[in-house]
């Protein structure tokens, strides 16, 4: 697989993206975000961070960036999209997925370990994971608050937990409606998520558990399962 990693001002997880799917042995580079994602690409990662300072609201400005026209046409083509922290969020003002961020309910940036609970498989990024499967990696952000559009009910892969598997109000960290931490379009191959994956492919960074998505996401056979979802 060869995977774009979408540069904006203000990215500031695209090389740690880059370094995952690089250590999962697949080829990966930049795009900056005012130029059109070239083709050759299989799969698109847009990254995490504070696209041009978030000074309107987070992803508002970046949604209108040339390689998110890309995006979208990658996207309606059947590859593969995950969107990270801030790339959630621009996904979700592109239109690409349902529902928004809002600011933590605790008002708080939160930074620390959690846990995530596989929800559903029917996704580029759960396809070969197991329902209920407990993953641990970081979340980094201030705006993380899920809220779903009563019009667009969204397709949850992936909620907040505890080290058992079960959803409680202290294993939420940002107070998403119905714990949700990771959502899917329709179709299954656009994935939105909030915490970081990432961050945690090696047992060196506190965690390996992101490899499952990430290798789950760069393998072919998830590519072809999403495409006919």
């Amino acid at each position: 697989m060869k995977v774009a990693v979408v540069q904006f001002p203000g990215s500031n997880c695209d090389q740690d993206a880059l370094f995952g799917v690089r250590l999962l042995g697949h080829q990966s580079e930049y795009v900056w975000h005012a130029s059109r994602i070239p083709s050759g690409f299989d799969a698109v990662i847009v990254p995490g961070g504070f696209t041009f300072g978030d000074y309107l609201r987070c992803g508002a400005i970046a949604r209108f960036s040339p390689a998110m026209e890309s995006v979208r046409d990658m996207a309606a083509a059947g590859a593969p999209v995950l969107g990270i922290c801030n790339g959630f969020q621009i996904l979700c003002e592109s239109g690409l997925l349902p529902g928004a961020l809002v600011r933590n309910a605790c008002g708080r940036f939160v930074c620390r370990d959690i846990y995530l609970r596989v929800d559903s498989t029917e996704s580029i990024l759960t396809s070969n994971c197991h329902l209920g499967q407990v993953l641990r990696m970081p979340v980094a952000h201030g705006e993380g608050c899920y809220v779903i559009d009563p019009a667009h009910p969204p397709r949850v892969v992936l909620r907040y937990c505890d080290a058992s598997g079960d959803c409680t109000s202290d294993s939420n960290p940002n107070g998403s409606e119905d714990h949700i931490a990771g959502v899917a379009n329709d179709r299954g191959n656009v994935v939105g998520m909030m915490p970081h994956p990432e961050r945690a492919v090696s047992e060196m960074l506190g965690s390996s558990d992101g490899s499952a998505l990430l290798d789950c996401l760069l393998q072919m056979t998830a590519f072809k399962v999403a495409i006919t979802l």
